[in-house]
């Protein structure tokens, strides 16, 4: 276990490693890369390889054991989606007093705090900010000759995002901040000037088809080849995607397409969005289906601009192209040269959706309205 087992970006991970060899690793950092590219692999295996008690060399360059008592129970976070299950199932068995003022947290190292989005919202809160604040002033390492604070989004709530400023221009010098983002221009411009980025790039289809091979060998050429497209050069998501759940989700995503750029057939959408409207996976589905119906107009985009062979739902190349048709004849009869301004607009919306489903709106009229409305524009 250690460094040799995380995939690409080996730039990167060598000036990280340089910098622990130096000791000079920084009070405040920006891991960006898209989703599934090994942001949250990297800060674990980061603070492991500043706090491991047996500390070895690979390439010359520092490295952790994996196997001493920092190594491994830093190493319990690595499922952060097990660990917030268990916090929130936590949160709920809670009087409902305490369960307003209670903020997730997770934590399996004394000294390694990971702070993600705080459902239902998905934000980060200000309790959370202000807890870190609390550690990394008041909670000097006990354990670990480093105290690791990682942030694992970059949805923050403006108070918290306010919040956070302070320490970040006043670190003590025993703890490391580590922000991870997908979009680092969503983080405040003073939030970025105040740490050092490091960006996560993406990994060539065919170097994650490759990988796909060896890992996932029961997945046929032909899914290898969407799956590895999918994953937009992101190892984790690549491992991870599950193809039945995406291609469930993009189904419905084609249907509030056709519905948009087709004679509308709203029996059919409505059919559709009602299963979002309820249940505990929900906002799950919700989400997975505004990333496929993101997907689908990107490769829509890309068919108008003439790169067709750069789309990523390359099973349904046809449809696809045959959609971007209905897009320019719904242009011309509009008066538009194309059909960017639609594209743009789709783009738009969909953002609207993910945003009022954080403020808790009905997800099944969201994307009704948004469906409907794009058929006008």
């Amino acid at each position: 276990m250690g460094f040799q087992d995380f995939l690409g970006n080996s730039a990167t991970v060598t000036r990280l490693r340089e910098s622990i060899g130096a000791g000079r690793f920084p009070q405040s950092l920006i891991l960006a890369g898209p989703r599934g590219a090994g942001k949250y692999t990297l800060a674990l295996m980061l603070a492991q390889a500043v706090n491991c008690l047996q500390p070895t060399e690979s390439d010359g360059l520092p490295d952790f054991c994996g196997v001493c008592s920092n190594c491994t129970r830093i190493a319990g976070s690595a499922n952060l989606e097990e660990r917030v299950a268990e916090a929130v199932e936590a949160r709920e068995q809670m009087r409902d007093a305490d369960k307003r003022e209670t903020r997730i947290l997770i934590q399996t190292h004394p000294d390694v705090l990971v702070i993600p989005p705080d459902p239902p919202q998905l934000l980060i809160k200000l309790g959370q900010v202000r807890q870190a604040i609390h550690v990394a002033y008041y909670r000097p390492p006990v354990e670990a000759r480093r105290a690791f604070t990682i942030f694992t989004s970059s949805a923050f709530m403006k108070e918290a995002a306010n919040s956070l400023l302070k320490v970040l221009e006043e670190p003590p010098e025993y703890t490391s901040l580590v922000l991870l983002t997908e979009n680092p221009q969503e983080l405040l411009p003073t939030i970025r000037s105040r740490a050092v980025v490091h960006r996560l790039g993406a990994i060539p289809a065919s170097d994650l088809e490759a990988l796909l091979a060896q890992c996932r060998p029961q997945l046929k050429a032909q899914e290898r080849a969407l799956t590895a497209r999918l994953a937009e050069g992101a190892v984790g998501r690549a491992l991870t995607l599950d193809l039945s759940v995406y291609l469930a989700s993009r189904q419905d995503a084609l249907v509030l397409l056709r519905t948009a750029l087709r004679e509308p057939d709203y029996s059919q959408l409505f059919h559709a969005t009602e299963s979002y409207r309820a249940g505990a996976d929900g906002q799950e589905k919700t989400l997975n289906l505004l990333r496929a119906l993101g997907s689908l107009i990107e490769d829509l985009l890309l068919i108008v601009a003439g790169t067709p062979q750069l789309i990523r739902n390359l099973d349904i190349e046809a449809e696809l192209t045959r959609l971007s048709r209905d897009l320019a004849l719904s242009a011309q009869t509009s008066g538009q040269v194309s059909g960017l301004d639609w594209i743009d607009s789709a783009a738009r919306a969909l953002v609207q959706v993910e945003q009022g489903m954080r403020r808790n709106l009905l997800r099944s009229l969201s994307l009704d309205a948004m469906a409907v409305g794009l058929s006008r524009d």
